[in-house]
């Protein structure tokens, strides 16, 4: 027997036998009408806390506790008055309905807990759908093809499941309402005047207001983040209109830094977090202090910052796009607006000017990037380019170090070449940071076949994250890696002309951050000219590696025309 079989015989249009059930029955439920019986009322009871559970649950899985069960949906009272007050046909349909729509709502609901889970802020109905198919690229990438495809059909099925069983279940309860209308009644309206004195009084349990309205605030800010999302487009259109810098000749820009060799490099998921908390200021903090120590001896400075980015958790190109374009670049929609338009970036003012030669170094791009072109890059190198053919450890496809190796052998380390800017993404400490590689002799890199035993000796990404401490452990050793790598990099290759700034693009996921709402990140410029300091010391940055917990915090958007401003002529 279904769990949610519809009754034989009907009262009232629609009735039945105790609990939903049957009155009467054929072969083994006439036989046995005792247990006919009770598992008639099992379900009904089971379809009613199925259906309460949806009302009450919350879109955020911190907020999952008792307290958040026990209270009074001002949403159910109000449906359950409206589906005993319709004549029997159209009391029908409206619990059909009710059912499909309260499913929806709870599948927006489970999807909001995955993106609070990774990105801090609830699902855009108008302007997250990409992510979902980024989602499934991250998950063959880290966990193969058998792992992707698993997740995605169990995600799938879920939902469906969760689809059919409310409405059934909603279907079911209002039968029984329609059966028992009197008691049904009775109980609505003692359920309503409950829920106006709990409202009245404040009352509330484990902190917890009893009485809510939870699902029709939750649908009034989704309607208003819809409405938000369809403004968006021309709201950018007039910021991405004004620009500063438009005007200014070829000749006047960024001549402070005429012939030198500037590297923008990203640091993936580098954010306040691996300095500031204490399970892992030790171990970032002890790499940047050795950091500055050791190129103060090899005769390079630094000054450093925090800025805040668009994006936490996730959304790497949004704030590289964002720094670059000096526009606040939050979503996909904007992303596509940006890259489609005329807008100069800052990567691109240096090809403008005509003093050097630009390239990207993007080992996590493995398929066409026309956006590069966009961004002002002469050349662009990915993972396919730079002559790896070592192993992938999870998501990353190219090992840091190894990155950093091949733009001194492609580019920096060429005799016969102009100033080159360089725009450098990093992708080791991308989740979910195991297996990771370790920091080698650079002698010994080769083509980065070294990698396969290294991999064979790393942990294992679906045990580590079984333990949240472990977890975080791992993003700070991680993090820690690809700084060491900057640092040794700059030791071993860097001269005079040399700048490098480097910077996070976001915060790491909630698992890490441990509720932490802060998206700054660490910004640091390197050089060992001074001059090039010099010009900005007005910004108040901390000497050093690694910012001051009181050094300024700038919008990201911010930068760009800081940067321009300083190092113009």
């Amino acid at each position: 027997m279904s769990l949610f079989t519809r009754p034989r015989q009907e009262t009232d249009g629609e009735g039945g036998g105790a609990g939903g059930g049957p009155a009467g029955g054929f072969g083994r439920r006439g036989r046995c009408p005792r247990t006919a019986r009770g598992v008639g009322v099992g379900t009904t009871v089971l379809a009613g806390l199925l259906l309460f559970g949806a009302l009450v649950l919350p879109n955020r899985v911190e907020r999952l506790s008792v307290g958040a069960f026990a209270r009074l949906p001002a949403e159910g009272i109000l449906l359950a008055g409206l589906l005993l007050a319709l004549p029997a046909r159209a009391r029908r349909i409206a619990a059909v309905v009710s059912g499909v729509l309260l499913g929806l709502v709870t599948v927006l609901k489970f999807v909001d807990m995955g993106f609070y889970q990774v990105l801090a802020r609830p699902f855009d109905p108008v302007l997250d759908w990409v992510l979902l198919d980024d989602a499934t690229d991250f998950l063959r990438e880290s966990f193969g093809r058998g792992g992707q495809v698993l997740a995605v059909t169990g995600v799938l099925v879920l939902f469906a499941a969760l689809l059919v069983s409310m409405t059934l279940a909603m279907v079911r309860v209002t039968r029984l309402m329609a059966r028992h209308r009197h008691t049904a009644t009775r109980t609505t309206v003692v359920l309503g005047i409950a829920w106006i004195i709990c409202v009245t009084l404040g009352v509330q349990l484990a902190g917890v207001p009893v009485a809510t309205k939870g699902n029709a605030e939750f649908l009034g800010n989704r309607v208003a983040q819809v409405r938000a999302g369809l403004r968006d487009a021309e709201v950018f259109e007039q910021q991405a209109a004004v620009d500063a810098f438009a005007e200014v000749p070829p000749q006047e820009l960024l001549t402070g830094l005429r012939g030198k060799d500037v590297l923008f490099t990203f640091v993936e998921s580098y954010g306040r977090t691996a300095i500031e908390d204490p399970a892992m200021a030790e171990r970032v903090g002890g790499v940047l202090d050795e950091g500055t120590r050791s190129l103060a001896a090899a005769g390079f400075a630094a000054r450093s910052g925090w800025l805040r980015s668009p994006v936490t958790g996730a959304g790497s190109w949004l704030a590289h796009s964002t720094f670059l374009s000096g526009l606040w670049i939050d979503n996909q929609q904007r992303y596509r607006s940006l890259t489609t338009s005329d807008r100069a970036t800052l990567t691109s003012y240096f090809r403008e000017s005509g003093e050097w030669r630009t390239v990207g170094i993007v080992p996590g791009v493995r398929r066409a990037w026309p956006e590069g072109e966009f961004f002002g890059l002469d050349h662009i190198y990915d993972s396919e380019r730079l002559g790896y053919r070592g192993p992938y450890f999870s998501w990353t496809p190219v090992p840091d170090q190894f990155s950093m190796e091949a733009f001194e052998r492609l580019e920096h380390g060429r005799g016969d070449r102009r100033p080159v800017m360089a725009e450098i993404i990093l992708a080791s400490s991308h989740s979910p940071w195991a297996p990771q590689a370790p920091v080698l002799d650079w002698a010994d890199l080769g083509d980065g076949s070294v990698f396969h035993q290294v991999k064979k000796e790393g942990a294992d990404p679906e045990e580590v994250w079984k333990d949240p401490g472990r977890v975080r452990a791992e993003y700070a050793k991680a993090v820690a890696y690809s700084l060491t790598t900057l640092v040794q990099w700059l030791e071993r290759y860097g001269d005079e002309n040399s700048v490098m700034v480097f910077l996070g693009d976001h915060q790491p996921v909630p698992t890490v951050t441990s509720g932490s709402t802060s998206k700054d990140v660490p910004v640091t410029v390197v050089a060992k000219d001074e001059k090039v300091l010099d010009r900005i010391a007005g910004w108040g940055w901390t000497a050093g590696l690694k910012p001051g917990a009181d050094a300024p915090v700038w919008r990201m958007d911010e930068f760009r025309d800081r940067f321009m401003t300083a190092y113009g002529g």
